[in-house]
């Protein structure tokens, strides 16, 4: 059995889809094996999400680098640089603001390859570009273009780990031993 993290995000909170989105998981067979409801402070969230790497901040940034450029939009000018860390500084402020902003629903999901199946689940990271039936193309619209220009994270309702490796790590940050069952 592959164990994975899910954290229903501060729309999904807002929303108040949280049984809903939890109810996709179980009706795939997956089990919640840990659940909490948790208000993330900075450090828990620049540790999760590796803020600190500039491979980080450089990714985050040439993704929305990609997206002015595909939409014409004018990078310096939003932005006041073209240096895809710096961009990426900006957006980590963004998404942690908004991580922050709300508590999260932390949850180990327990199954026959859970990672993969939680991540198809899930759809696209982008809930635009994400397939209908999945949980991000069934409850969200939201873009990285509308984002960006009204300076805020994307909100697409769930974080998932994305690899087995990243699943263990992220487990360990959001949770003891002893808060995770068998059953």
């Amino acid at each position: 059995m592959e164990k994975t993290l899910v954290l229903l995000k501060p729309d999904a909170v807002k929303r108040g889809i949280m049984g809903e989105i939890i109810h996709r998981f179980e009706r795939m067979g997956l089990r919640i094996v840990g659940m909490k409801m948790v208000k993330a402070d900075k450090s828990l969230l620049d540790k999760h999400y590796a803020t600190d790497k500039t491979s980080t901040l450089d990714r985050i940034g040439g993704k929305t680098i990609d997206t002015y450029k595909k939409y014409g939009k004018d990078l310096k000018k939003e932005f006041g640089t073209e240096d895809a860390a710096k961009v990426g500084k900006v957006v980590v402020g963004w998404l942690l603001d908004f991580m922050t902003s709300t508590p999260v629903v932390a949850m180990v999901v327990e199954g026959k390859h859970a990672v993969d199946n939680v991540v198809a689940l899930a759809g696209s990271t982008m809930p635009v570009a994400a397939a209908p039936g999945t949980i991000r193309g069934d409850f969200s619209t939201d873009s990285a273009a509308y984002a960006n220009e009204e300076k805020r994270a994307v909100t697409n309702l769930v974080h998932i780990s994305a690899t087995k490796e990243e699943a263990e790590f992220e487990i360990s940050l959001w949770f003891t031993p002893s808060e995770i069952h068998n059953y």
